[in-house]
């Protein structure tokens, strides 16, 4: 008696399906994972100092936890005392800073109509038609508001509080707990080659992840000096602050560097009163950005962490949809966790490679030129 033919549902569909699920489970559940995944990520960084601690110094872990946690404390309410006060003044200050672009966008806006009205009449007297209507009478000029910015800022400051005092804690009880959490990671893997290969992509995580947050601060630290003193040679109000801002949002690959040139225009559009007030700033800042991702980063961050750019940007853009702002800073050191992960799996073997800079094995560029 002939059975019913079996029904195999195709590999992909099933992939797609979960990685549809465990994206939308991701983004609803942000507020939970998010501290989670920073507190996971401290751990990877600061585990080999725990270690060092122990071996080395004969520290118990719970005591190397608790500096560094504290530390971790001290850092982040430190660097907000310093700059709480400029970031409050140029917060205060957007609906100036609006008003400059919107007065720039009105002027932009009235050259246009003039261009507009000029051609209507050059039209008209070459075709005969009819008079063009007047250049004022259609549209409505355009204005930038900010409703609500600093009501929702500080709505959101006790989420904030709580979600950085829950990731801090389960970052200390990480850090404490010593070797425990590879113990477990390797007592939950079948058999000793699976272990083995657990272990090896944990301490890669870890090593490269610690290489490239330790290369990328010192980075960050010379480019926020070179900034801040950029835009005290230009006369900007508050270099140090840009300098600041230059720092952190470097972390953000791309879209950080455009963020911080737009801010430098818009405040030295402001302070200045003229579209000429807002170029200096933004030719300086792209400037020392451009040198610092095209010499400095790639010479120090060194082959082993080199990333695709056209991968490196879609993660960005895909955490910031995910996480928003915090998921851009996560997503080259997601990215980094990822490409080592997949580089120890032969299944996701082509997902490593799509990720990284290096050119594996493959055709030439004069092979695809021709096959094109």
């Amino acid at each position: 008696m002939d059975s019913a033919p079996r029904v195999v549902t195709p590999r992909w569909a099933v992939i797609g399906i979960f990685l549809i699920l465990l994206f939308g489970a991701l983004y609803l559940s942000k507020s939970f994972v998010l501290p989670v995944v920073l507190s996971l990520l401290f751990m990877l960084v600061l585990s080999p100092v725990v270690r060092f601690a122990r071996r080395r110094l004969r520290v118990w872990e719970p005591i190397t936890a608790a500096v560094l946690t504290f530390g971790t404390l001290l850092v982040l309410v430190g660097g907000f005392y310093l700059t709480s006060g400029p970031l409050t003044q140029i917060v205060s200050n957007v609906p100036s800073y609006l008003d400059s672009v919107n007065a720039e966008l009105e002027t932009l806006r009235e050259r246009v109509l003039r261009f507009e009205t000029a051609r209507s009449e050059a039209r008209e007297a070459v075709e005969s038609q009819r008079p063009a209507a007047p250049a004022g009478d259609d549209g409505e000029p355009v204005v930038l508001n900010g409703p609500g910015f600093l009501t929702n800022v500080a709505s959101a400051v006790p989420q904030i509080v709580a979600s950085v005092g829950f990731s801090l804690i389960f970052l200390f009880f990480l850090l404490s707990s010593g070797n425990l959490f590879y113990q477990k990671l390797i007592e939950a893997m079948p058999t000793f080659s699976n272990k083995r290969t657990a272990l090896a992509i944990a301490h890669e995580i870890e090593r490269e992840l610690s290489r490239y947050l330790l290369t990328i601060t010192t980075i960050n630290l010379g480019l926020g000096l070179a900034i801040g003193s950029a835009m005290w040679v230009a006369g900007l109000p508050m270099a140090a602050v840009f300098g600041v801002l230059a720092f952190v949002l470097n972390y953000i690959p791309y879209l950080g560097a455009i963020a911080g040139i737009a801010l430098v225009g818009v405040v030295g559009l402001s302070s200045s009163g003229e579209l000429s007030g807002a170029i200096l700033p933004m030719v300086l800042y792209l400037g020392i950005t451009s040198i610092e991702g095209q010499l400095i980063t790639p010479v120090l961050v060194g082959r082993r962490l080199k990333m695709n750019a056209a991968a490196v940007f879609l993660s960005v853009a895909f955490w910031g949809w995910i996480w928003g702002v915090v998921g851009m800073f996560l997503a080259v050191p997601l990215m980094v966790g990822v490409k080592v992960f997949a580089s120890h799996i032969q299944a996701l073997a082509p997902l490593a490679n799509f990720m990284s800079a290096e050119r594996a094995e493959g055709p030439s560029d004069e092979t695809i030129d021709r096959g094109a």
